[in-house]
């Protein structure tokens, strides 16, 4: 059996990272699979005030959540966890989850997935970011949404919550 090379220690500034739009909010990736052999992703998000996603599950992902400013309820496993700046978020893989971003701010928050490939999804369903400043919300095509969803190990299981 091969074995993977190993991972080389860098430095990602605040605005390096590969960014792009994804269902409404700004991703820029700080690792991804290819630099830490496929073990997790960790991304930087910026939520737009008020939004949400829709109510989903990862297969095989733990998706994590450090908030950095802004604040979320987040809602997983029938359980209503309410975050703000400094706190930690855990969503275990498998179990249907969403959450709404607080209505006078962005949410700026890491986003970690263990084991890596989330980055394949948000570039899959996203796409390329050429500036870093919010924009207006796209609609969201639904279907292609799921069949991305599909592809990547995510289940799409309802639209996003409501306030």
């Amino acid at each position: 059996m091969s074995q993977a090379p190993p991972a080389r220690p860098y430095l990602r500034r605040e605005t390096e990272g590969e960014t792009f739009w994804f269902l409404g909010n700004l991703v820029t990736f700080k690792a991804t699979g290819s630099d830490t052999r496929g073990r997790l992703t960790v991304a930087e998000f910026v939520h737009p005030a008020g939004s949400a996603p829709p109510l989903h599950r990862h297969l095989d992902e733990d998706e994590m959540f450090y908030l950095l400013s802004g604040t979320a309820e987040f809602r997983c496993d029938g359980q209503a966890l309410q975050a703000g700046p400094g706190d930690f978020v855990l969503l275990p893989a498998g179990l249907p989850h969403t959450f709404i971003v607080g209505a006078d701010e962005p949410l700026r928050a890491l986003q970690i997935t263990t084991p890596a490939g989330f980055e394949h999804f948000a570039a899959d369903a996203g796409e390329p970011a050429r500036q870093r400043r919010l924009p207006d919300p796209a609609p969201v095509d639904p279907a292609a949404l799921a069949r991305a969803a599909a592809r990547h190990g995510h289940e799409l299981l309802g639209p996003p919550p409501q306030h």
